[in-house]
């Protein structure tokens, strides 16, 4: 009787055939994931500008030169910063310039008039200032209105109002000096002191500059309120269909910018003890233009922290290059508007890039 043995299999099968890959979830090169950083383009430029100024101004090259071009990068980067938070979220404020004015005003003449410590008036500003970043936040949702027009109309209000109210309390254009007022040195010591590293003197607010940025980084990359602005900026109304606040993160936006007024209105008046009411008009535009250089697109949705603060730098090296090459400072703007628009081509050449398969 013969036994029935099973077919002999051989020791292993032969492998299936390996699928292709599929191009949209391809691991991409090192480089391509670079290039889709949005401040890549601005890091291009910023090594531009400095190499060429380093070359073009002999004192450019000084650490006293570096002092001055921080200095003027930090006032406005700190400023950038929430705007480029508020165009990340979809929106705009053409309100932020004269609102550091406002912030400022209100403080000096508060305290002056009122004869009150510099500290009452330093909160009075900061609770006045999330208040007209809310009413911007509110109005725009409440009317459905374009920020432009919004923030246009708020611009148009405190820059009248800056105006009318200094001539009435002061008779001039200028607040009154609150130098030797109580508390106006404690205030000097926080918003515009200066420290000195190898005998060049640098001032605090480039340390401000720095951590506000690195606050706004850890905003956007690693909490859920990021996600939040980046949702609203993409589409509202997807964001709003999966439960994002899009109403609370809007008018959280403008109260951030409103916050960043605050601040800076607190170092020019605590650097210069008294405040020009006409002050602020056009600067709305810088801190725009140095959140577009650093990779923010103006239809929202797109964007970093770190951008703007290159954005700034940039801003600071033309600024100041400019005077140590004994160029022409009226050559400044124009300048500046070449850099914008090199840098948007640059940004859609890498975002492209990027993107290519």
């Amino acid at each position: 009787m013969t036994q029935a043995t099973a077919p002999a299999t051989s020791p292993s099968s032969p492998a299936s055939p390996a699928s292709p890959k599929d191009g949209r979830t391809a691991q991409r090169s090192l480089g391509r994931r670079l290039l889709a950083r949005p401040e890549v383009g601005a890091l291009i430029a910023a090594v531009g500008v400095y190499v060429f100024f380093f070359a073009a101004a002999p004192s450019f090259r000084d650490a006293s030169a570096l002092s001055t071009v921080l200095y003027q990068a930090s006032v406005m980067g700190i400023m950038a910063l929430p705007v480029a938070l508020l165009m990340i979220g979809g929106e705009f404020d053409l309100s932020a310039g004269v609102a550091v004015t406002t912030s400022a005003l209100t403080a000096a003449i508060l305290s002056f008039q009122l004869s009150l410590n510099v500290w009452t008036g330093v909160i009075v500003a900061l609770v006045f200032s999330l208040a007209v970043g809310a009413f911007n936040g509110f109005l725009l949702i409440k009317t459905g209105l374009p920020s432009f027009l919004v923030t246009l109309g708020s611009f148009l209000i405190l820059q009248g109002t800056n105006l009318a109210v200094t001539k009435i309390f002061t008779g001039n254009v200028a607040s009154d000096s609150i130098s030797d007022m109580e508390g106006f040195d404690q205030a000097k010591n926080i918003f515009a002191s200066e420290f000195s590293i190898g005998g060049v003197n640098f001032k605090i607010t480039i340390v401000y500059w720095l951590v506000f940025a690195a606050i706004a980084t850890w905003l956007l990359l690693r909490t859920k309120f990021g996600n939040w602005i980046f949702a609203v900026g993409g589409n509202k109304d997807s964001a709003r269909a999966v439960g994002v606040p899009v109403n609370l993160t809007k008018i959280a936006l403008f109260m951030g910018v409103g916050a960043g007024a605050w601040f800076v209105g607190m170092h020019l008046l605590f650097s210069f003890n008294t405040v020009q009411s006409g002050e602020g008009v056009g600067n709305e535009f810088l801190y725009i233009i140095a959140a577009v250089i650093g990779g923010c697109l103006l239809t929202g949705g797109y964007g970093s922290a770190i951008g703007p603060v290159i954005g700034a730098f940039i801003f600071g090296m033309v600024s100041q290059g400019i005077v140590y090459a004994n160029w022409n400072p009226d050559w400044f703007k124009a300048f500046l508007g070449v850099m914008l628009l090199v840098a948007a081509l640059v940004n859609l050449w890498v975002r492209r890039t990027a993107t290519r398969r």
